[in-house]
């Protein structure tokens, strides 16, 4: 990659058609294909946008005791998420060669019955470059998600730079984090659900520490972007607004803050608040170089006499029954 050359990103903050994965395929492939009309070499959609983030509901489960209510809306989300390959898969291949362009999106892929909180990156001709799954998920979100592994902590060199990503929170994982750096990312994907205002400090933090571009990328999701008997909207379901009334369907549950982020830290773009848009950036790679004057997190500023990270890079272990 030539250190002269300018990248376009577009960072879709949109919310999925939640639980219902073909309607939520028809809007992603609608927006990428605004998004290169655009001119973008890089799509960034959020975190699970194929097809649901499961805001506020943790399946009538509770410690000692599960719900059937719970059991139906886990297969209904069981229902809604990828498996790879698939049809689905193919559809967002081909959307990425149709436009020729670099697309990530966030997925819930299933695989036997556990789901996972997947990252995917695909190529200019639809091939996936890249598979990551959430290392650890977050507090209630580790009982219908699995957790990640080592093979997923990778970098890709692209004609468009060297590209990685980690999911939410697990962006607080300092060796995460490093595992990275280490691999000499320059475009770093931070998909979330996280809209609090520590996390724009956070990515700005990253940007500088990392000396990369970070693209951070939230849906923007309303009540009505739910199913109309989705329990934790609905009236009967003790789960209120903060003021204490019930949800309305144009009630915003995620206020999204998606903003790209440059190696010195500064904003490139503003975090973009309670609408859904398509966030554009110009990234010109050469500040990337130009930013590890002073700062090189594993160059000028390693002690690898003092320092060391060991990743493991095998996929997860599984169960081997042998007669």
């Amino acid at each position: 990659m030539s250190s002269g050359k300018v990248v376009k990103v577009a960072a879709v903050q949109a919310a999925p058609v939640s639980f219902d994965l073909q309607k939520s395929l028809e809007k992603l492939t609608k927006l990428a294909a605004e998004a290169a009309k655009s001119g973008a070499d890089l799509i960034v959609f959020p975190e699970a946008f194929l097809s649901a983030y499961p805001w506020r509901y943790a399946f009538d489960a509770t410690i000692g005791a599960r719900e059937a209510r719970g059991r139906e809306w886990y297969r209904k989300y069981y229902d809604s998420a990828v498996a790879i390959p698939s049809p689905e898969v193919e559809t967002v291949a081909e959307t990425a060669r149709l436009h020729n362009v670099y697309l990530a999106v966030g997925i819930i892929e299933k695989e036997g019955g556990t789901l996972y909180c997947t990252a995917l990156l695909f190529g200019r001709d639809g091939s996936i470059l890249l598979k990551h799954r959430k290392l650890i998920p977050t507090a209630a979100e580790r009982l219908v998600w699995g957790r990640g592994a080592g093979d997923g902590l990778g970098v890709v060199q692209t004609d468009i730079g060297k590209i990685g990503t980690l999911i939410c929170w697990e962006n607080y994982m300092p060796a995460a984090r490093m595992a990275l750096y280490q691999q000499g990312v320059e475009i770093y994907l931070a998909p979330t659900a996280d809209d609090l205002p520590t996390w724009t400090a956070s990515m700005q933090h990253i940007a500088k520490e990392g000396r990369c571009y970070v693209v951070t990328v939230n849906a923007m999701t309303k009540v009505s972007d739910f199913p109309a008997d989705y329990p934790p909207f609905t009236p009967e379901h003790p789960d209120r607004r903060p003021d204490g009334e019930q949800w309305e369907a144009d009630d915003i549950v995620n206020h999204g803050g998606s903003f790209v982020a440059g190696p010195l830290g500064g904003r490139l773009t503003e975090p973009v608040w309670d609408k859904e848009s398509i966030v554009y950036a110009e990234l010109p790679m050469s500040a990337v170089t130009e930013s590890r004057l002073d700062f090189d997190p594993v160059g000028s500023y390693s002690r690898p006499d003092i320092f060391t990270l060991t990743v493991n890079t095998k996929p997860g272990t599984s169960v081997n029954f042998v007669e």
